[in-house]
């Protein structure tokens, strides 16, 4: 659901940068928190979105590149196309709209400056997933995206093919709900 809501700040604000340190994110989450926020601002857009952090994350993290993949390597083509035509077309209806599907009441600790409230639940959701020890993972990001079926990030998945439901049961270790029995991409 995309609603004209108001703005939280500006891209430009160290949120990533406070929160990677804060938190004890992973190199590769870092770097894709980093890249979500230089793709928002060359995008033109005022705040990351989840397909800002999808797209980061997918250039960045070679193991959120397998977890969507699965058996078909192709899924991660089809979603780079999909997310690079942001700006030429696909996505333009959500020029001047604020993300918000709904996830902000996940979150704990007030407004994260520069994301949408859907990318800052799904950062939130990823600390809370990786409370188990370690670092936070581009795949605990990817689990938390997933598990919002009404952000940004779950449409552009969809549209490649990827059922989020299935990503996710895969994420977590379920089995598969594949009648064959096999993960489908």
């Amino acid at each position: 659901m995309q609603r004209r809501t108001r703005d939280t700040g500006p891209v430009g604000t160290d949120h990533e940068g406070r929160h990677s340190a804060e938190q004890g994110h992973s190199a590769e989450l870092a770097s894709a928190l980093a890249g979500a926020r230089r793709r928002a601002l060359r995008d033109g857009d005022r705040q990351i979105d989840t397909a800002h952090l999808l797209h980061a994350l997918l250039e960045a993290d070679p193991e959120t590149c397998r977890a969507v993949a699965g058996d078909d390597p192709a899924v991660v083509v089809r979603l780079l196309g999909y997310l690079v035509q942001r700006t030429i077309g696909y996505g333009l209806r959500w020029s001047g709209t604020v993300e918000d599907s709904g996830a902000l009441p996940v979150l704990r600790g007030g407004r994260a400056p520069g994301f949408s409230p859907a990318a800052a639940a799904a950062l939130e959701g990823a600390c809370l997933r990786a409370r188990s020890g370690g670092p936070v993972r581009g795949t605990d990001l990817l689990a938390a995206l997933v598990g919002d079926r009404r952000c940004r990030a779950v449409e552009v998945l969809g549209r490649a093919g990827v059922d989020a439901g299935e990503l996710l049961a895969r994420l977590d270790g379920r089995p598969a709900s594949g009648a064959d029995g096999r993960w489908r991409a």
